[in-house]
């Protein structure tokens, strides 16, 4: 059976303390029926409502034979429904427990490395290209974005390292600028944990294309929260984090005093920042880096010559 594989057996049985017998087998017999077809809707379900309470169950799955490849294979199979856009509800819960079980696989220090290294990521991101406003497309892209979102939480360079080799900025600036609110507010929570990363930022502010690409979207962003209706703390918190993070580049910081909306500097949002301490302060820091002039690195260049902004 694939759960008795002996270093299975050795990780579930470190989590004996928090366990019973009863559990353990409900869990070992789950994990075999992932390798089932006829069983693995039910297993699906049922692992991924345990995914909280299993400090473990990331090393279980991922070490049990032939279940990442069931995983895979669930979400290769919605891929024909993808575009023509014809994925049902049904269908969008079922592969978004596969990838809630992905994200657990992503969140766990003894697995994330074994699952960057495997590239999995990259079979979500056709996900993430869904434009489709349908309720079990908003899902699908949201839990996606939940599994990046998980490996990004993590502060670890080598997952910065390796979101820079694909294309998960840009795919996160599209949802940002279209997706919902809570599909927007995950994609900036990860371009803000990406632009906290030395190399994250180093890599953006680059070039004038992507830098450029950035702000314009942030930019955008800023308009629509202006809006009373669309006004959101959660995520004006995520972009003006991701402002200040860009004023650290001196390059960027010299853009940006060019180009930063002025609803940012007036009272537009002064009712959020009332009640959002952590907000205001890092948007009264970012007023204070764009105020100095010490330190310039000069205007962002394209092609080798300087661009107004």
């Amino acid at each position: 059976m694939a759960a008795r594989d002996p270093e299975v057996v050795a990780t579930l049985a470190g989590a004996a303390q928090v366990l019973s017998d009863q559990e353990r087998e409900a869990i070992y017999e789950s994990i075999n029926e992932l390798c089932n077809p006829a069983t693995r809707e039910t297993a699906l379900l049922e692992l991924s409502k345990k995914r909280e309470s299993v400090g473990n169950l990331a090393p279980l799955l991922w070490n049990s034979f032939g279940v990442v490849a069931a995983l895979l294979q669930e979400i290769m199979m919605v891929y024909p429904y993808i575009n023509p856009p014809t994925l049902n509800a049904a269908q969008s819960n079922r592969v978004c427990n596969s990838l809630a079980l992905l994200q657990c696989i992503a969140s766990h220090q003894d697995t994330r490395t074994m699952f960057l290294a495997a590239h999995i990521p990259l079979y979500l991101y056709g996900f993430l290209h869904t434009q489709s406003k349908a309720r079990p497309f908003e899902y699908l892209r949201l839990t996606s974005l939940g599994v990046v979102g998980a490996l990004v939480k993590t502060d670890e360079p080598e997952v910065i390292n390796f979101l820079l080799t694909t294309e998960i900025i840009p795919l996160c600036l599209r949802i940002m600028e279209h997706g919902s609110e809570l599909s927007k507010t995950v994609s900036t929570f990860i371009l803000q944990k990406i632009l906290l990363d030395e190399t994250g930022l180093s890599y953006i502010c680059q070039t004038y294309e992507r830098f450029s690409h950035v702000a314009m979207i942030l930019g955008k962003m800023v308009l629509s929260l202006a809006k009373p209706r669309d006004q959101s703390a959660r995520l004006l918190k995520h972009v003006v984090r991701c402002y200040l993070r860009l004023s650290d580049n001196p390059r960027a910081r010299e853009a940006l005093r060019q180009c930063l909306p002025d609803q940012l500097k007036d009272q537009t949002f002064g009712s959020i920042l009332k009640e959002d301490n952590s907000t205001r302060r890092w948007l009264q820091q970012l007023m204070k880096n764009l105020q100095d002039t010490t330190g310039n690195g000069g205007p962002m260049m394209l092609a080798g010559e300087p661009q107004r902004m």
